[in-house]
């Protein structure tokens, strides 16, 4: 089993920038697919963003991208969300995921079902 943790959330003025860190403990992170999903009040949950085991892939929503990077360094079992030119819109709680995955895919889930493992969540609020 993984236990992962987000950190990094904040309050940011529009068009500032924050990034989420995901740690990871009990396995090692080299053998999930990692995503970030986000939950606006009222709405359901979203995917974000989403990195393959060995990092080659990356996956983002139409929204975020050429705004928002995730990355991951498998030697600290941390999983990143860097979020650049945010917008009120960006508001929610941010969750990261994680898939166990055999070690020949690239794989990426936009489903947030097909994810094992949950962090708490991080508060991202972006103020106009």
């Amino acid at each position: 089993q993984v236990h992962v943790v987000e950190s990094g959330g904040g309050l940011v003025q529009a068009g500032g920038s924050l990034r989420l860190s995901c740690a990871a403990s009990g396995r090692t992170l080299s053998n999930y697919i990692m995503a970030w999903f986000r939950q606006a009040p009222g709405k359901a949950v979203e995917f974000v963003a989403g990195i393959s085991r060995g990092g080659a892939n990356t996956l983002y929503i139409d929204s975020v991208k050429g705004r928002f990077t995730t990355s991951r360094d498998n030697a600290k079992n941390t999983v990143y969300l860097q979020m650049n030119s945010l917008k009120p819109e960006d508001t929610a709680v941010y969750h990261c995921a994680a898939k166990w995955a055999p070690a020949a895919t690239s794989e990426i889930y936009t489903n947030s079902n097909t994810y094992d493992y949950w962090g708490q969540g991080t508060q991202v609020t972006v103020s106009s």
